[in-house]
């Protein structure tokens, strides 16, 4: 049994060294993992509810300016990029799931590329001025590579945000209820080191999503909604020096689940 303790503590990512045999093991439990989880029959352009969540985090940050070609990370139907649509020339989506696609969003045609088991992308060097990878890393085992894969196909000055969930989840060894079989958190040091590595700088960064957010989700003062998301943001903010990779009491969990970054290549 290998000794979990470095990756419990946040000091390694589970997954971060594996063999290319364990990798593909990994991708093949995955690749539908979300779509099973009911976004096959439930999810839709309409049904994307992180849009207040994206825009105060990540969104207003940006320079007001048009993007050539924008590459989406297991981004399914798109959604995640209507507000900026007008301002995107090409959209081409990196997504597993053979379920949750769409020809075109807001008029904007779609090209669909199936990722490899890898991480490694085949794209030319320098190819996306705008990269989108929200709430996707965590569930590749080898998030260091494809990291510094997004580096490798973004242009110099190019953008990519990147929402991550940086705690561990609960024990990934087992079963938990509406996750993935694979998903865990990613320590929010071992990201930095990766946008280093990759030649990004950042230029904005923010905790957010407080573990009562996800309870007042159901009542319309979650994430979908610009009020509830300053909420989050301030409870987050001052809870952040709590910082806990895997908890394990109550007092643990006061703190925010995860973090939003605006990067910008060298």
């Amino acid at each position: 049994m290998t000794n979990m303790e470095p990756y419990f503590s946040g000091a390694q990512l589970y997954g971060d060294d594996f063999d290319q045999e364990q990798i593909d093991d990994w991708f093949v439990d995955e690749q539908e993992g979300y779509a099973e989880l009911g976004a096959a029959e439930h999810g839709s352009v309409d049904s994307y509810f992180y849009h207040s969540l994206n825009q105060f985090h990540g969104f207003r940050h940006l320079p007001p300016m048009r993007y050539r070609h924008a590459l989406g990370l297991g981004s399914a139907y798109g959604a995640e990029f209507l507000p900026l649509i007008d301002r995107i020339e090409k959209l081409t989506i990196l997504e597993p799931s053979q379920q949750l696609r769409s020809s075109e969003i807001a008029g904007l045609p779609i090209e669909y590329v199936d990722p490899a088991a890898s991480g490694s992308m085949a794209f030319p060097d320098e190819t996306f001025d705008l990269v989108l990878s929200l709430g996707v890393l965590h569930h590749v085992p080898n998030v260091s590579h494809v990291i510094r894969e997004i580096g490798r196909v973004t242009t110099p000055g190019g953008v990519a945000l990147v929402r991550e969930p940086v705690i561990s989840m609960g024990d990934w060894r087992t079963r938990r209820p509406g996750l993935t079989l694979r998903e865990r958190g990613i320590p929010s040091k071992i990201l930095d080191r990766a946008f280093e590595s990759a030649r990004f700088e950042i230029l904005h960064q923010s905790p957010c999503i407080f573990p009562t957010t996800r309870i007042l989700n159901k009542y319309g003062w979650g994430v979908g909604n610009p009020k509830g998301v300053k909420l989050d943001s301030l409870l987050c903010r001052l809870t952040d020096w709590n910082r806990r990779y895997h908890a394990t009491n109550r007092w643990h969990k006061v703190r925010p689940s995860s973090r939003f970054y605006v990067l910008q290549k060298h």
